[in-house]
Parts: structure tokens; C-alpha cells; sequence
């Protein structure tokens, strides 16, 4: 599929972070390593929700009590647990995100980040260091086999969805992209590395994407609802 490079900037530290530019980014990226906040699926959740519901009928994962607030720098293994967690709720794409592999706070500390729209989902690793959150929702954990009654749609701009608990795997359809805005991504997990997409794209007028039941989670931002076809 051909991309198209958007630009944004990661809210409160001014990250630069770059669009995918390959559908099968995955295949070529590293590991989750340094610099990955520069990926696609970051330069999509910029805008704003407009409030919007997170999904078509859908319910949410599990709810769970929150694990730690959306404001603050939590250290692996001390302040935070490895785990999985996901922050929902956030309306104005200010919400911003970051696993680093030490406290310096210099760029290549970065192992991955994000501004999010909507909802997100991200894995702490036992080997990262610091997590930090700006302007978030707080944060819960998620059973790692959390159920839901998953929903055949999405709101367009509503973030990520976890396959088979928010949403139903199968084929959907976004009408209305105007401008090339629209990003949606498939992945296979939620580390937020290069090699953790399987597909994303840039969509202008009518998208149409199958989401596999072996994929982890859709990410769309910026798109018209989805509708599985």
C-alpha cells in the first residue's frame, strides 16, 4: 500500500515523530528499540476525538481499578508492575506517553511513545526502566485475558481497539476520508515497536481493512466510524 509521511509532535516533550511509510513497516523495523516513538501509529493520534464513543455497542475490556495516574514518571519495577495497561477517555489528543530505558531523558532513552486519542493500550516490559504519562487518563491494568462482548464498530478517532474483546475480528469499512488523515493500523501487540505492526495505512475517500482474529489490536485515528461490511 502506499503512505504517505505525516509529521507531529509528541505533546509536553516536543518528540518529532514521523508516519509509517510501508504497509509492512513490521517486517523491517527493530524491536521496540530506541527511537521507535517515531512510528506511524504516533503521528495518527494528534487530534482531537470530539468526544466520541469508543466503539459501536461495543463493550470495553474489563474494567479493572486504576493501577496509576495519567500525570507522572513511574519506575519498572518499583512505582509501576510490567504489565499491560490501557488509558481511556482522552478527548483532546493531548495525552502523551513514553517507555525509556533509563531516567536521562535524552532522546535514545526513548523505547517507544505516543500521543493518544481516545484509548490505548501499551506493554511495560520487565527490562524498561521509566514510564512516563502526561495528560492522561489514568491508567489500568489488563487481565491479559480480560473479556468483553466485542462490537462490529469503531469510532474512527476512538484509538485502540483489542481484537476479540473490543472489537470483532472480520472486515470493516471507514467512508468520508477527505485529506489523507485517516490512519488505522493492525498489530500484533501493544509494545509499539516497528516490527509490532502487520499492516497500516493512510486512507483517502472509502478504507477497507480485514482484521485478522490472530491480530492483537486495531488503532484507527482520524478516520469516519468504522462498519464491518
Amino acid at each position: 500500500m502506499g503512505m504517505k509521511a505525516k509529521l507531529a509532535l509528541g505533546a509536553v516533550v516536543g518528540v518529532l515523530v514521523i508516519g509509517a511509510v510501508s504497509a509492512n513497516a513490521g517486517n523491517d523495523g527493530k524491536d521496540g528499540g530506541s527511537g521507535t516513538g517515531h512510528k506511524g501509529s504516533s503521528a495518527s493520534a494528534e487530534h482531537t476525538s470530539g468526544g466520541k464513543k469508543d466503539s459501536g455497542g461495543a463493550t470495553a475490556a474489563e474494567e479493572t481499578k486504576a493501577a496509576f495516574g495519567g500525570d507522572g514518571e513511574y519506575q519498572v519495577g518499583t512505582d509501576v508492575k510490567p504489565g499491560t495497561y490501557r488509558t481511556t477517555g482522552n478527548t483532546d489528543g493531548l495525552c502523551y506517553w513514553e517507555r525509556a530505558k533509563d531516567a536521562s531523558g535524552e532522546l535514545d532513552s526513548m523505547l517507544a511513545n505516543d500521543n493518544v486519542s481516545g484509548t490505548s493500550y501499551v506493554t511495560i516490559k520487565p527490562t524498561d526502566k521509566l514510564f512516563k504519562s502526561h495528560d492522561c487518563e489514568d491508567w489500568e491494568a489488563v487481565a491479559p485475558k480480560a473479556k468483553g462482548t466485542p462490537g462490529s464498530s469503531m469510532d474512527g478517532d476512538g484509538g485502540m481497539y483489542k481484537v476479540g474483546t473490543d472489537i470483532a475480528p472480520g472486515t470493516y469499512k471507514s467512508t468520508g476520508n477527505t485529506d489523507d488523515g485517516c490512519y488505522w493500523e493492525r498489530v500484533k501487540d501493544a509494545d509499539h515497536g516497528f516490527d509490532s505492526i502487520v499492516a497500516n495505512n493512510n486512507a483517502k475517500g472509502t478504507a477497507v481493512v480485514t482484521i485478522s482474529p490472530s491480530d492483537a489490536y486495531f488503532k484507527t485515528n482520524d478516520c469516519g466510524d468504522w462498519k464491518k461490511a
